[in-house]
């Protein structure tokens, strides 16, 4: 039952469609480890591809980190300066390890429990976090996640993105049409038509994002456009001279056009409106980092945590943060090799080092990973950089941070949520079968309607045996199969 693509040579038009297209890892000869082979792989892992993409990448996250950290500074008094020096951290770490834009993302489960819960506070938040990290740990390093990996079919892993994707985009609606509460989770009316945080300024934005993105595909006709090359070299004279001169113009403008950091541009522009719609604000930033403690811990706040954090999160960490996740980055990134134990293992780690002292639990994220290779991220060098910034941002800012963020334009991260979970969304397009679509639109239906990736899991897996049964029973006349087992 392990997933397997039915048709691995798809002819499609899509211009990225080699990169969802599922590719078996090669097997490579081992490199005998030595401290220069470290070094190098390091290097290599770390380097830009092209450096305002790269920069560009590293905010294709954040309009799923920035919304969930803030409530729970906000509602829950979380230490928002130990959790982005801890976040800092992962996300170098993860850079160095798997030299793709790994996110660090909160987990959300455990995230919604919290702000849905009044007695759901730190102790249980963090206790939550260490039982779901120690049991992706204890998973990967037996074994048994890639056991999970193995059976769980494609089209099922498919609906669990497609679900995650279409969840983003709606919560991003959400956020761009009315004026939200992040602490409180709620929605408290519609988003007026012009101002600071207004309708109009999230369209525009979005706008922007689509004109200099496009859909996501390589733009033809600007950076490496062998035609485009050719014009340029042209010398012809009269009409066919200035005919080429408006188009190598024209090619010029779309060179610089699609090259800008669009994600970048639109979250200093929220940024900046943070201080013109709060002129205050600076004077409530506090240099420093906020100071690090262990959290203390009760009987009350283990059970709490284990009934109503982990039981609801471990689904959702193993499926989209562990299997999507890691289904996704051999998707992309076909000529480097992925293992569900290294990323369970990581997974783990950090929450079994991190929630100890109070930093808010993190995962790795498909929509995360969606996001920051949306807008430009290749390499480990993008979510690098985003773990410096963070790290700087803890220790001089601290818990302080939160004044900023509070008054950054909640529009403006709907628009970056909304391109992050159509990106993870898209990657469903490569399901080349009606089968495979049913199992996997089946999934996705559940999972929205269920509020639940684990029920969503539960439905598509018992949906793809009876379907495998089924043709089973067809491709084998009742005769024959009535005759095996009832030979005389």
């Amino acid at each position: 039952m392990a997933y397997q693509n039915h048709n691995p040579s798809i002819q499609t038009s899509d211009l990225e469609a080699h990169e969802i297209t599922p590719t078996a890892p090669t097997n490579t000869p081992a490199t005998s480890f030595t401290a220069k082979y470290a070094v190098q792989k390091v290097k290599n892992n770390l380097i830009f591809h092209s450096k305002w993409a790269e920069i560009n990448g590293a905010m294709g996250d954040l309009g799923t980190y920035i919304p969930i950290v803030l409530a729970l500074t906000l509602a829950k008094d979380l230490n928002l300066g130990t959790t982005l020096i801890f976040n800092g951290i992962y996300n170098i770490i993860t850079g160095v390890i798997y030299g793709i834009p790994m996110p660090v993302q909160p987990m959300k489960s455990i995230a919604a429990q919290a702000l849905s819960d009044k007695d759901f506070g730190i102790p249980e938040i963090m206790t939550a976090g260490i039982l779901t990290g120690g049991t992706l740990f204890v998973l990967g390093i037996t074994g048994l996640m890639q056991l999970v990996y193995k059976i769980i079919p494609l089209s099922v892993v498919r609906g669990i993105q497609l679900a995650q994707g279409l969840s983003f985009a709606l919560t991003a609606v959400k956020y761009v049409r009315k004026v939200q509460d992040l602490p409180k989770s709620k929605s408290l009316g519609q988003r007026p038509w012009f101002g600071l945080d207004g309708l109009v300024l999230a369209i525009v934005c979005a706008c922007f994002i689509v004109i200099v993105n496009g859909a996501g595909e390589k733009n033809r006709g600007c950076c490496g456009d062998p035609q485009s090359d050719n014009l340029d070299g042209q010398t012809q004279k009269s009409d066919d001279d200035n005919q080429s001169g408006r188009k190598s113009k024209i090619n010029s403008l779309r060179k610089i056009v699609f090259s800008l950091p669009s994600a970048l541009l639109v979250f200093v522009l929220g940024i900046v409106l943070v201080f013109i719609r709060k002129h205050e604000v600076i004077h409530e930033i506090k240099f420093g980092p906020s100071s690090i403690e262990v959290v203390k811990f009760t009987k009350h706040a283990w059970k709490k945590g284990f009934i109503k954090g982990a039981i609801p999160q471990l689904p959702l960490s193993i499926l989209n943060s562990v299997i999507a996740v890691c289904k996704l980055s051999t998707d992309l990134f076909p000529e480097k090799e992925f293992s569900v134990t290294s990323i369970s293992v990581t997974v783990g780690l950090m929450n079994l080092v991190g929630s100890w002292f109070g930093a808010m639990p993190t995962c790795h994220g498909a929509g995360g990973l969606a996001g920051q290779y949306k807008f430009g991220g290749r390499s480990g060098g993008c979510v690098a950089l985003l773990g410096i910034a963070k790290l700087v941002l803890g220790l001089v800012l601290g818990t302080s941070l939160a004044h900023i963020l509070k008054m950054f334009p909640v529009g403006i991260l709907g628009v970056l949520l909304l391109f992050a979970g159509i990106e993870l969304a898209m990657c469903a397009r490569d399901m080349n079968s009606k089968e495979d679509s049913f199992v996997a639109l089946i999934c996705t239906a559940v999972s929205l309607v269920g509020s639940s990736a684990a029920l969503g899991f539960l439905v598509g897996m018992i949906v793809y045996v009876i379907l495998k049964l089924r043709n089973w029973t067809t491709d084998k006349p009742l005769s024959t199969i009535w005759n095996q087992k009832s030979p005389n």
